[in-house]
């Protein structure tokens, strides 16, 4: 190999002791919290001592330093072994590894950002690739600089869908500064995995798809060295490493055993501990001095963003917020070169293909694969390096729920867009319709979730959610909708707007999106009839705005009417529930879909019809007459939900 220097005896000795100190580590840090996967580390330990003390660039004082190289570990699970590498380096003290899976303890059985070394949580298994494809795609295309990226996963969790989505759009982009390590350890959690020791079945999958493929031994740390040096020569592909390896290395009679996966060692300890020691040839500390980042980079200020102009709209015109989601994100991103829209081959739909159009650079195709959609936002956000905004059909958000999951416990800062939602979308049918998308993101921990009901209020939540922290949701519409709110009106998050109001008022309806119109509508022919309803516009559905909710409920006498396009569990109405359940005299009457079985008419007429109904009985209309005033706009609303 060209300009290759195998690393000097001494080197190789070193970087061998260190593994055995690994395990070592690993195996008292497990013993002391009596749980962890001990086993798991070893298969991994000079895989790990020469990546850390060989090959990587990075700064021990400042481990997230945007010029550093980074480090994924995939199989969260063997997080002992990345505590202890991060103490051998001398980031804090080897005594706090005994803290491991403690209440107080930052040394989680399994790696979150709590810890200053760790850019996201993993051990949801599957997903650490598609993180680590997203930073090294910010470090070749948006940084454009020399740090390299490093994902470690565990043969296992090769099986994932997610992992082959991650392989695919790491190639698609030749990503040569990502090294994909694959820990081949041939056992599983209950038993062997599918392909155990087939390296030669691995080798021609990753070949497959485009990498620099090298097969190793991966207890071997000449090769495993040689194999990085090669990595770090390849240009214009990926590299994936298949080390060869066995769970439990070096471990007397445990290694390569079935049924150790995920417990500490026991009562032989002692004898293991033991055994390593004796493979160790100097006791001491290690003379190996780690390399730092060739380059420097500034850290970003990504606060106060702000789109290049205001929303520029007219009252009553109509515009879908869909449409609006993309003028946004057209004016963000011309204003700030480090906002990127990603998307997964609805881009024409969702409208973030404007970004491509007038920024190229600024805009990152994820085709139809919505967990590595998820999973490269996630990782071209790590160390404040980019704003994302991806977007698709809400719908299909659904598909990527874990990555979310995993997004809120690493403490990720993206913003989600999910159009076409509800049966509002028409003829597409079912399949395409997100109806419990509110659930989804209402449930994840620190989400802000907005459901923007018309072009102004779109584009706003747009610009806030951009300088917002946490998992942002907008949930935008497929049709045309009337622009209610004036150019320059002012929203805020968790903050609701009234758009009807009475002394006379009887009730109290809340819509959001498409319902809000409806709602409108109903109050105005409501009106004309001497009955007067008030109408609030949430704007955010988390956090909602109770003391608006309440206020103007008890000035309605109480009586809550939601309306939303949405399963019943998880949406509006139960946000709405939830914000008055402690409140005396507040009745809540949910209106929501509760079947997508029926054909799109019929489905349309019934839920308006059922509106109405509930409607007249709260509000003790004659039956007759409500359904003189649905007939008056029934064939406007059909017409308008097959737009």
């Amino acid at each position: 190999m060209a300009d290759y220097h195998k690393p000097e005896a001494k080197t190789i000795t070193e970087l061998k002791d260190i593994a055995h100190k690994l395990r070592i580590h690993s195996v008292n840090a497990t013993e002391a919290s009596n749980s962890g996967h001990p086993t798991s580390c070893a298969s991994m330990a000079e895989l790990m001592s020469c990546l850390f003390f060989n090959e990587m660039r990075y700064k021990v004082s400042e481990p997230k330093d945007p010029a550093s190289d980074r480090f994924i570990l995939s199989k969260g699970h063997a997080a002992p072994i990345l505590y202890a590498a991060w103490a051998e380096a001398g980031l804090f003290p080897e005594s706090d590894l005994l803290n491991l899976r403690k209440i107080d303890s930052d040394l989680e059985g399994h790696p979150t950002p709590r810890l200053n070394f760790v850019d996201v949580a993993t051990g949801s298994l599957g997903q650490g690739l598609s993180v680590a494809a997203g930073m090294a795609y910010v470090g070749k295309n948006i940084d454009k600089t020399n740090y390299r990226v490093y994902c470690l996963i565990g043969d296992g969790e090769s099986a994932e869908g997610s992992v082959w989505e991650a392989l695919h759009f790491a190639s698609h982009y030749h990503l040569d500064n990502l090294v994909v390590i694959f820990d081949i350890n041939r056992l599983g959690q209950s038993e062997p995995t599918s392909l155990q020791h087939d390296m030669e079945v691995y080798r021609k999958r990753l070949e497959g798809f485009g990498y620099n493929t090298l097969v190793i031994d991966g207890h071997d740390c000449e090769e495993i060295c040689k194999a990085y040096h090669c990595a770090r020569e390849t240009k214009g592909r990926p590299t994936a490493i298949l080390a060869r390896t066995f769970k439990g290395k070096f471990f007397p009679n445990i290694e390569d055993v079935e049924n150790w996966h995920g417990k500490p060692i026991g009562k032989d300890s002692t004898k293991v501990i033991d055994h390593l020691q004796s493979l160790i040839k100097n006791q001491g500390k290690h003379n190996l001095c780690i390399q730092k980042p060739s380059t420097q980079l500034s850290p970003l200020d990504l606060t106060n963003l702000r789109m290049i102009e205001r929303p520029n709209y007219k009252l009553g015109e109509l515009v879908a917020t869909r449409l609006a989601y993309g003028n946004s994100i057209q004016k963000l991103a011309q204003s700030n070169s480090r906002v990127i829209a990603l998307d997964g081959d609805t881009k024409n739909s969702t409208f973030s293909d404007k970004v491509l159009k007038v920024l190229p650079d600024q805009y990152i195709e994820c085709y139809i694969a919505e967990q590595n959609l998820v999973g490269v936002a996630i990782g071209i956000t790590c160390r404040d390096r980019t704003v994302a905004f991806a977007s698709t059909f809400a719908a299909f958000f659904t598909r990527a729920f874990d990555q979310l999951r995993m997004g809120a416990i690493s403490q990720t800062n993206i913003n989600c867009v999910g159009s076409h939602a509800g049966v509002s979308i028409g003829e597409d049918g079912p399949s395409q319709m997100a109806l419990e998308d509110l659930a989804l993101f209402r449930s994840i921990p620190g989400s802000t979730v907005f459901y923007p009901s018309d072009a102004v209020s779109c584009e706003n939540a747009v610009e806030i959610a951009a300088n917002t922290k946490g998992i942002c949701f907008i949930r935008t519409s497929r049709p045309n909708t009337a622009v209610i709110f004036e150019n320059d009106h002012t929203f805020h998050i968790g903050k609701a707007n009234v758009l009807r109001k009475s002394d006379k008022d009887v009730a109290l309806v809340i819509g959001a999106g498409i319902t809000l119109h409806e709602a409108i509508k109903a109050a105005d022919l409501l009106a004309v009839q001497g009955v007067h309803i008030r109408v609030l516009d949430p704007f955010t559905i988390k956090p909602l705005d109770a003391t608006a909710v309440i206020s103007n409920a008890k000035a309605c006498g109480g009586r809550i009417i939601t309306v939303e396009d949405h399963y019943p569990e998880g949406g509006l109405g139960e946000a709405v529930q939830s914000a008055v359940a402690l409140e005396r005299n507040i009745v809540v009457k949910k209106l929501a879909v509760n079947s997508v079985s029926e054909l799109l008419c019929r489905m349309v007429s019934k839920f308006l019809l059922r509106s109405y109904d509930l409607l007249a009985i709260i509000l003790g209309i004659n039956k007759a007459e409500t359904t003189l005033l649905i007939n008056k706009l029934q064939c406007n609303v059909t017409r308008k939900m097959k737009i």
